[in-house]
């Protein structure tokens, strides 16, 4: 089964320019020019961790050749608005580092300043957390600490910086956003509590898997990041064991995956759903391998991966692979779209995709983990 694997991802790279990804599903759909955006930054991220491990220099190459499509001499992004203060168009940025320590091509530095600009005036809450948009005044949604601290630690650290500013967002996050009964996190956070999803916290209504997939494998990565030995190491490895901990509670025992709406299981609708279990299951293999989970743990996160190939990785007539179960988008609002309430009902009404980077590339995430112990 694995050995298949690195064939449908070279498949779907094969099928692949940057101008027309055949996993950005969302542009594919909306007919939309294709500019800097967070879907193929999930892609780049998951190939660039692919070459790190098997040395293959086909992986980079293909980055390299994504996003130099994207990026001039001078470092100016194409289709990069800054003013559009998204955390989303931070995530891209990740892979900017690996090619400049790779290739010591100043355009990448430049690149990089160009995404740190917007880190550096990005509007914030009083609490000192990142607002999700311009357009999501005073929110913090979980998707962004996976869209942005990763970058903005690298900047850091780069810049021989403090990283306490992202530390605290994360703490922000143990606070405010979760559930003190269960252990889950809400997706959204209106510190104004105005909004009309929020609860009188602030608080969105339910737990979506992929935005608590989104949180966790940003709280593996940063505490893998974090000095051993320090307080800050310890402090976060037990925001992670926790998290997942929590989460684990609620996994379906038969095909040790998770459900769209993680707490409902086998409510009329509700789905096991691939990516944000592949995010959970990436999350696990990474901290036993950064020695931030015991190496029982490893056996669990295995087992999450196998799950999804089991039950969504399907063969097409052709020969071809492909990878199914994959809610294609949710969010919470703006006002003039109050169907995205944060409901149960709502979350179950958005369309479920194959293909498409958002399961594909966390998915790949795992599979590199799952190497680094199997080879």
């Amino acid at each position: 089964m694995y050995s298949s694997i690195e064939k449908y991802i070279e498949y779907l790279m094969n099928q692949t320019t940057p101008d027309k990804p055949v996993w950005n599903i969302e542009a594919i759909r909306q007919g939309k020019k294709m500019g800097w955006n967070y879907i193929d930054g999930c892609m780049m991220i998951s190939l660039i961790n692919l070459w790190k491990e098997t040395g293959k220099a086909k992986y980079f190459d293909f980055v390299k050749n994504f996003i130099d499509y994207y990026i001039d001499d001078d470092g100016n992004i194409l289709g990069f608005k800054m003013e559009d203060y998204n955390l989303d168009n931070i995530n891209e940025g990740r892979v900017l580092f690996d090619l400049y320590d790779e290739t010591k091509d100043e355009k990448y530095l430049k690149a990089i300043e160009m995404v740190y600009k917007q880190i550096e005036t990005q509007p914030k809450n009083s609490k000192g957390s990142f607002w999700h948009k311009q357009i999501y005044h005073d929110q913090v949604w979980l998707d962004g600490l996976f869209m942005a601290q990763i970058f903005y630690y690298r900047y850091q650290k780069l810049k021989g910086r403090s990283i306490e500013p992202i530390l605290s967002q994360f703490r922000n996050v143990e606070k405010y956003m979760k559930d003190p009964n269960t252990g889950l996190y809400y997706h959204g956070y209106d510190e104004t509590a105005t909004m009309f999803w929020a609860n009188e916290k602030g608080l969105s209504a339910n737990f979506w898997l992929r935005s608590m997939g989104w949180y966790i494998a940003a709280l593996s990565d940063i505490t893998s990041f974090l000095d051993e030995n320090s307080a800050e190491k310890e402090e976060f490895k037990g925001y992670l064991k926790n998290a997942i901990d929590s989460v684990l509670k609620f996994k379906d025992e038969e095909s040790n995956l998770f459900w769209q709406v993680v707490d409902k299981a086998g409510k009329e609708g509700n789905y096991l759903e691939t990516s944000g279990s592949a995010l959970i299951a990436f999350a696990i293999l990474r901290a036993v391998n950064c020695g931030n989970l015991p190496e029982s743990y490893f056996e669990v996160g295995k087992a999450i991966f196998d799950g999804i190939c089991k039950k969504y990785l399907t063969q097409n007539d052709d020969g071809t692979l492909e990878l199914k179960g994959i809610c294609l988008v949710a969010g919470l609002g703006p006002e003039k779209n109050p169907r995205r309430d944060g409901s149960y009902e709502y979350y179950i009404s958005e369309p479920i995709v194959s293909t498409d980077a958002k399961g594909v590339a966390p998915f790949i995430m795992a599979f590199v983990e799952l190497k680094k112990k199997l080879g």
